[in-house]
């Protein structure tokens, strides 16, 4: 019963999730592209940077940028902000019903490091904490006059979350960790100094006071993070359904891969939004298709991937030890009543049917079994991926 709760309830905070995820994503996209559409004019109203003229829907919209703010505040003002937190509360929330409810077999993996269940969310909770401690420092020491460098030790700092993730939790709990350490920073900026910023401007004008443009500069530094880093937090926060990819010993390469992918992305589309072509938008696909090929390349290879030798009734017994507790027709594992997504390895024929599963899920990724409950050992993996890519014959 609590396992079909803990499934419904996780449907629909997901469902919420990616609702909150689209409306931020989008908006912010939006913005990007409209701040690099704005185009100077004779007639705009003064202090203003630009306009900028689009369709949609059968109307015609006409939208002024002011470069601090106009003279007077309109009487209507539309905040975007709840976006951003919607998004990130349904996704905190997502954490504590998946990996906080069920600790046990999506954050802690006792091969890993033998964590207490309280001990493995507290160290969730303080990373969260920590990670925005720190970028929000960053942002501010004597870096901040150099957007480029200050982004440069971000990238690193992320990589090496990534890696420091993957010796505490699962391996699908450490990519997600790292895309929600890097959602926080993103929720972070629009709660904690987009919005304070941009309010110091409107209670200015209210009072009859000339706006300083420097808070305007801040958040729009910080908005600017938020664009490039939107493409790699997606890909993270999908990949949980991916174990070519969180999987991988040496993940945290691939999550730097990713995000190199994503930020070049981002240079693309933020240039030819601002109306920049010619030679300086010939190199980002090329560099992204390479990136793509170099990612999966590097899936496929594992440091201890050689053939070894094995009998069948081994490699039988290895997914009677440690795959049949959850995929049976009478589970063992107290989190399923029945097996997950009806996938069995009751018979060989099942085994071999879902061969391919098995190869990603728990040869080529420590995904499975759920938080190594029962103890698979890297020579256990090997002999059955071994056996599997012989076909997983009977004799």
């Amino acid at each position: 019963m609590e396992s079909i709760l803990q499934e419904w309830i996780s449907l629909f905070v997901r469902w919420a999730h990616i609702i909150a995820a689209i409306g931020w994503i989008g908006s912010s996209f939006y913005f990007m592209w409209l701040d690099a559409s704005l185009k100077k004019r004779k007639g705009l109203p003064e202090g203003a940077k630009g306009d900028s003229w689009s369709v949609h829907g059968g109307g015609f919209y006409h939208v002024v940028k002011y470069q601090i703010a106009p003279e007077e505040m309109p009487e209507a003002l539309k905040w975007f902000k709840w976006e951003s937190y919607t998004t990130w509360l349904t996704g905190f929330l997502m954490l504590i019903v998946m990996y906080y409810w069920g600790a046990k077999g999506f954050l802690i993996d006792r091969e890993v490091m033998d964590l207490e269940v309280w001990e493995a969310i507290f160290i969730s909770v303080m990373s969260l904490a920590l990670a925005w401690i720190f970028y929000d420092a960053l942002c501010k020491s004597a870096l901040r006059k150099s957007p480029i460098l200050v982004f440069a030790v971000l990238f690193v700092a992320i990589v090496a979350a990534s890696w420091g993730f993957q010796q505490v939790f699962t391996a699908r709990a450490a990519w997600l960790h790292t895309g929600a350490i890097v959602a926080t920073m993103m929720t972070g900026n629009v709660f904690l100094v987009i919005i304070p910023n941009t309010k110091v401007v409107v209670d200015d004008l209210k009072a009859g006071r000339t706006p300083d443009g420097r808070y305007g500069q801040i958040a729009k530094l910080r908005s600017t993070h938020n664009n490039y880093l939107t493409l790699p937090v997606v890909l993270m926060m999908i990949s949980n359904h991916y174990p070519i990819a969180f999987g991988h010993p040496y993940a945290w390469v691939m999550v730097a891969m990713v995000l190199v992918i994503g930020v070049v992305v981002r240079v693309f589309y933020n240039m030819h939004e601002a109306g920049i072509h010619g030679k300086a938008l010939y190199w980002q696909w090329p560099v992204v298709g390479a990136m793509v090929v170099a990612l999966i390349g590097f899936s496929m290879w594992r440091p201890d991937q050689a053939t070894v030798d094995f009998f069948p009734v081994e490699a039988l017994q290895i997914v009677a030890d440690n795959c049949t507790i959850c995929h049976s027709a009478t589970p063992t594992n107290e989190f399923f009543d029945e097996a997950p997504g009806g996938v069995k390895f009751d018979t060989l024929e099942d085994i071999r049917a879902y061969s391919a599963k098995i190869l990603t899920q728990s040869v080529l990724s420590n995904n499975m079994p759920l938080g190594n409950e029962t103890g698979m050992t890297p020579e256990d993996r090997a002999l059955l991926g071994s056996w599997i890519r012989a076909g997983a014959p009977a004799e």
